[in-house]
């Protein structure tokens, strides 16, 4: 089994874009479902290498069917696969994300996407007391490298509750801890393009462990587990 991405995968998506419809997609059906067997090898292959570093309780690929009923967008049908990677809960925090689409439009992402009030909160509260070690940590040379900084959704405001003159009112407006890293076509179908994303996800492991620590405990620093 090769553990590349096969080249396939970006010709099918091209050709799905031009041709977004049951029909086609019916008629090419065992063609996508060779590549989506390939695809979730290749997923799976990841998963073991970041069990090398990490402990990975669940791999996720997403189904090609979109969700119309909410959506302006009526195409049936995804034109990438989207896979996650959740870690061990409820000790380990955050998870990972691999995109893979054609036209250089794929990415790998980390951190925390949908957080809960509670745990933002605590976060925020975080921040307040002390951001001297987060910052220590998006300042490290490899990992600025790597993930450059925080991207998402954030607040134009102080949240309610903090002072909008605190020093790490940047960091307490977040609403979202993302890091996202871009690839183009070429960097996807390389041989050690898995070694790489394992690499990047490996690197961001400071960071999830300064959050699990934060989201595991109280203010005092006591377990909640």
């Amino acid at each position: 089994m090769s553990k590349s991405i096969p080249k396939e995968i970006l010709t099918f998506f091209k050709k799905l874009e031009k041709n977004n419809n049951r029909d086609w997609f019916n008629e090419h059906k065992p063609e996508f479902k060779a590549i989506e067997a390939t695809v979730k090898a290749s997923y799976n292959h990841l998963g073991e290498l970041m069990n090398t570093h990490d402990q990975i309780e669940k791999i996720k690929i997403f189904r090609i069917y979109r969700d119309v009923r909410f959506s302006k967008n009526k195409l049936p049908y995804k034109t990438h696969f989207g896979g996650s990677f959740a870690r061990k809960k409820p000790e380990l925090r955050g998870g990972y994300y691999v995109h893979i689409q054609p036209n250089n439009e794929s990415f790998i992402a980390t951190g925390f996407w949908d957080p809960s009030k509670e745990d933002i909160l605590r976060i925020r509260k975080e921040f307040e007391m002390d951001d001297s070690e987060m910052r220590d940590i998006l300042n490290d040379k490899t990992f600025k490298v790597t993930w450059g900084n925080f991207t998402g959704d954030e607040l134009k405001t102080a949240p309610k509750g903090f002072d909008k003159e605190h020093p790490a009112i940047d960091l307490i407006r977040r609403k979202q801890f993302i890091f996202v890293k871009k690839f183009t076509d070429k960097e996807i179908l390389a041989d050690n393009f898995l070694d790489e994303v394992n690499k990047a996800f490996k690197n961001v492991r400071p960071f999830f462990d300064y959050m699990s620590d934060v989201l595991t405990t109280n203010l005092n620093g006591e377990s909640l587990l």
